[in-house]
């Protein structure tokens, strides 16, 4: 079982930034890679970025691409987006997960809204 809580949200101006964190318990945090999922009112869920297990390896969806960094620190099993330059289309309720073979896990969610 993992437990996965996300702060940082709110509300930003466009060109203004956030820093997400998701804070995990229950299974080795420092195993497994983690994600970065949103959803913006009436679309689907997306990816947004993950981070390795160790932290060597990122991804990132190409629409944040050169503006979000994923990072995490597995002394405090803790994984952060930090998104920077926002835009009014990054508005969605941000979730991070994490995964293996025919499991997965969500937060509940934190809401972030750029306002134009």
């Amino acid at each position: 079982q993992v437990q996965l809580v996300e702060s940082g949200g709110g509300l930003v101006q466009a060109g203004g930034s956030l820093r997400l964190s998701c804070a995990a318990s229950g299974r080795t945090f420092s195993s497994y890679a983690m994600d970065w999922f949103r959803q913006a009112p009436g679309k689907e869920r997306e990816f947004v970025a993950a981070i390795s297990w160790s932290g060597g390896n990122t991804n990132y969806a190409d629409s944040v691409k050169g503006r979000f960094t994923i990072s995490r620190d597995n002394a405090k099993n803790t994984v952060y987006l930090q998104m920077n330059s926002l835009k009014p289309e990054d508005t969605a309720i941000y979730y991070c997960s994490t995964g293996g073979s025919g499991w997965r896990y969500w937060g509940q969610g934190s809401q972030v809204t750029v306002s134009s």
